[in-house]
């Protein structure tokens, strides 16, 4: 008989109490470190349970963090931060969005935005990187044609949140294909067929709400070669190569096209990769913090309970599917962040998995999907913080035109209710 204690999810309420009381407090859910939260709600679930010794909750805590899969999730997440910033570093990024802004019709710069967006979050694996690269980019073209800025702000964001949704060195798709046991390459396929509707109908309705605005785009410099890492990596990904071997391979190609052209000097290239994975401690933390404490809330009956809340009416595959749907969206409406939602809800998605025998890569897929649902809808985001600061809007004005991350949602219920994808034979 599994133990069920409801008093064990205490560290996940101090959690919540902490990240969104100071977000409501400060009107800022950034302001509270969120490394911070989870080290004390962490130190919260060691204090419980009195009946076992400290030393031997800290050895449970510790068996959860240095678990294998979390262990060659902070490998990836370094790894793909390195290759992110050396790319970006010699011009990638630059290179890329200027390319596609020379071939783009003048009456389709807010389609193209979008499918720019796209490209760049898939090959960068960050939306927030992707709104800082494109947002003035697309200030000028509100300015220049007179469209809504906080439409072209809402393309911009669902185009970043299609490649936080699928890229391969995105921590959002990392930490679900990992907390599921998933191959990349398989969630990948499961993914990008559920949400390419979406972005297909977002490009008809941005085409149709802007078709009466065109803007000459001056000649823009751009170097072909700068953009072959990014497209080398994504073909070797779906190739189904070790993401480890992928993103070196991608390291060493971006540092070589940079030594060459004299965007780097070899010290210099080391230093970017050195910044690069600096920029993955936090998330590469809070994965193994929260692993620990999840150990612990397990060891103490916690998940159990949860468990059993989730699935009690739940009565086939599919109400499982939604299960983990609702679960990982209500979770990312109160972190603001899908990320730390997936890191939380993921090892219940898991155990719900494996009681209604949903593949890894179907769970792993409604996990990434639903999160970026939720974060692609959230105001108080840094998604919509960052479009809006350098737009000088409010974030609640992008809502309304926020067509993608809707889309997504839609998709993904759809694909739940028939059944897609169909069982891999055995």
């Amino acid at each position: 008989m599994k133990k069920e204690n409801p008093w064990a999810l205490i560290p996940f309420v101090v959690f919540m109490i902490l990240f969104i009381g100071s977000g409501a407090i400060t009107g800022d859910f950034y302001t509270f470190p969120v490394i911070v939260a989870i080290s004390i709600s962490g130190a919260v679930a060691l204090a419980m349970n009195r009946k076992e010794s400290f030393s031997h909750k800290v050895d449970i805590f510790c068996k959860g963090a240095g678990n294998l899969n979390v262990m060659l999730m902070v490998i990836i997440f370094l790894l793909a931060g390195a290759f992110s910033e050396v790319a970006k570093g010699m011009g990638a990024v630059d290179s890329t969005v200027n390319f596609a802004l020379s071939v783009i019709p003048p009456n389709l710069l807010v389609v193209g935005l979008f499918i720019i967006a796209c490209f760049i979050s898939l090959s960068m694996g960050t939306s927030v990187g992707t709104i800082v690269a494109l947002a003035p980019i697309g200030v000028g073209i509100s300015d220049l044609t007179e469209i809504s800025i906080a439409l072209v702000m809402a393309a911009v964001v669902g185009g970043s949140m299609f490649g936080d949704n699928l890229s391969f060195i995105s921590d959002t798709t990392i930490t679900a294909v990992r907390s599921q046991g998933a191959q990349m390459k398989d969630k990948f396929k499961v993914n990008f067929w559920i949400v390419l509707p979406a972005a297909i109908v977002t490009s008809i309705i941005l085409g149709f709400m802007t078709s009466g605005g065109t803007a000459q785009v001056d000649h823009l410099s751009y170097n072909w070669v700068k953009i072959v890492p990014y497209v080398v990596v994504i073909i070797l990904a779906l190739s189904g190569i070790n993401v480890f071997l992928v993103l070196a391979l991608g390291i060493v190609l971006a540092g070589a096209v940079g030594l060459a052209d004299g965007s780097y000097h070899v010290m210099s290239l080391i230093q970017k990769i050195g910044e690069g994975m600096e920029g993955m401690y936090e998330i590469a933390f809070l994965a193994i913090l929260i692993a620990g404490m999840v150990e612990v809330i397990k060891f103490n009956g916690g998940i159990d309970f949860l468990l059993r809340l989730v699935t009690r009416r739940i009565k086939s595959q599919k109400g499982a599917e939604f299960g983990i749907a609702s679960l990982v969206g209500l979770t990312n409406l109160s972190t603001a962040n899908n990320t730390i939602a997936i890191l939380i809800a993921g090892p219940l998605a898991k155990n719900i998995a494996d009681q209604y025998d949903i593949e890894p890569r179907k769970s792993a897929s409604i996990l990434d999907i639903f999160s970026c649902t939720v974060q692609g809808l959230l105001p108080y985001g840094a998604q919509f913080l960052v479009a809006a600061s350098v737009a000088k809007i409010s974030p609640v004005s992008i809502l309304p035109y926020s067509f993608y991350p809707i889309l997504i949602g839609v998709c993904g219920i759809i694909a739940i209710l028939i059944g897609y994808p169909t069982k891999k034979k055995a």
